[in-house]
C-alpha cells in the first residue's frame, strides 16, 4: 500500500510544526503541499528530512503561491506547467520510482470575488487556467494522479449551502461546468466522491472568519484527489483529516489522504 496526501498549508515555513505533527500522526508516503509561500532556497528541507521525507520537488515563489511534493519514496520531477501563463508557481509534476505513476500537484487560482471576467480579471484567469489544464489532460498517456487545491466545490453536497453559494466564486455553475470539461478530457475519477459518496458530508476548507468552524460548519470541498481510471481502481481508502483545523496557527484547509494498493 502507498498513501498519498494533499494539503494547502498556507505557508509551509510558518506552519512547519503542524506539518511535522501531521506527518508523525498519519505518516503518508507522499505529501503534496500547495500555497507554500516560499522560494525553493528557503524551503524547510532539513525538517522534512528529520521526519523521513528526503525526496522532494519544490516549485516555489516568494510570499505567494508555490507547490511542493515531499516523499519517503524516491521520485523525480518531470514537469512544471505554467497554466496561469504568467510565471506563477502553481504546479509541479513528479514520477514515483518503480511505480510508473505520475503525481501532478496543482494550486488553481481562487478567482477573486466577482464571478465575471469583465469586471474581475482574476476570474477570467481562473477559467483560462482550467482551459489550459483541459488541453493538457486530453494528451495524458500514463496512470496519473492529480491533487491539490482546485478552489472549486463542484457538487451540491460539497458546500454547506448550495443555493446560497451559487453566485459565490468557487461554486458558480460556470466554474463547475469548466471543471467538468477538465474531468471529461481524461476521464478523471474523483477519488473523494468515489470513496465518500455524495451526498455524504465532505468539506476540506472553512473560512478563518468563523469563530467556531465546527459549530457553524460552513465548509466547502475545495481540495481534490483525482486519478486516471486505471489508477482509481487501485484506490482503497480516502479520508479527511479534519482535526488539523483545530490546531494552533492552523491552515484554513485540511489534508486529504488516499491509500492505493500498488
Amino acid at each position: 500500500m502507498i498513501s498519498i496526501a494533499t494539503w494547502n498549508i498556507n505557508s509551509v515555513r510558518l506552519r512547519m510544526p503542524q506539518v511535522e505533527r501531521f506527518l508523525a500522526a498519519e505518516a503518508p508516503d507522499v505529501l503534496c503541499l500547495q500555497e507554500i509561500k516560499t522560494v525553493a532556497e528557503l524551503f524547510p528541507y532539513e525538517a522534512f528530512a528529520r521526519a523521513g521525507y528526503t525526496h522532494h520537488a519544490v516549485h516555489g515563489q516568494k510570499g505567494y503561491h508555490g507547490v511542493a511534493t515531499v516523499s519517503r519514496i524516491p521520485l523525480r520531477e518531470v514537469s512544471r506547467h505554467d497554466w496561469q501563463a504568467n510565471g506563477e508557481a502553481r504546479h509541479v509534476g513528479v514520477e514515483l520510482a518503480d511505480t510508473g505513476i505520475i503525481i501532478e500537484n496543482v494550486y488553481i487560482p481562487a478567482g477573486g470575488d466577482e464571478p465575471d471576467r469583465e469586471v474581475n480579471p482574476k476570474f477570467g484567469q481562473k477559467l483560462d487556467f482550467l482551459a489550459r489544464m483541459t488541453d493538457w489532460a486530453a494528451a495524458i498517456d500514463q496512470p496519473t494522479l492529480i491533487v491539490g487545491d482546485f478552489n472549486i466545490a463542484p457538487l451540491e453536497s460539497d458546500v454547506w449551502n448550495h443555493k446560497g453559494l451559487l453566485k459565490v466564486v468557487s461554486h458558480t455553475p460556470l466554474e463547475v461546468d469548466t471543471l467538468a470539461r477538465f474531468q471529461a478530457a481524461h476521464g478523471w475519477v474523483d477519488l473523494g466522491r468515489q470513496l465518500i459518496p455524495a451526498p455524504e458530508r465532505y468539506y476540506s476548507w472553512w473560512s478563518y472568519r468563523a469563530k467556531d468552524w465546527r459549530e457553524g460548519d460552513r465548509g466547502r470541498r475545495l481540495d481534490h484527489m483525482w486519478a486516471s481510471p486505471s489508477l482509481a481502481q487501485k484506490a482503497r481508502s480516502h479520508r479527511v483529516v479534519e482535526v488539523t483545523r483545530d490546531w494552533e496557527q492552523c491552515s484554513d484547509h485540511v489534508p486529504l489522504i488516499t491509500e492505493f494498493d500498488l
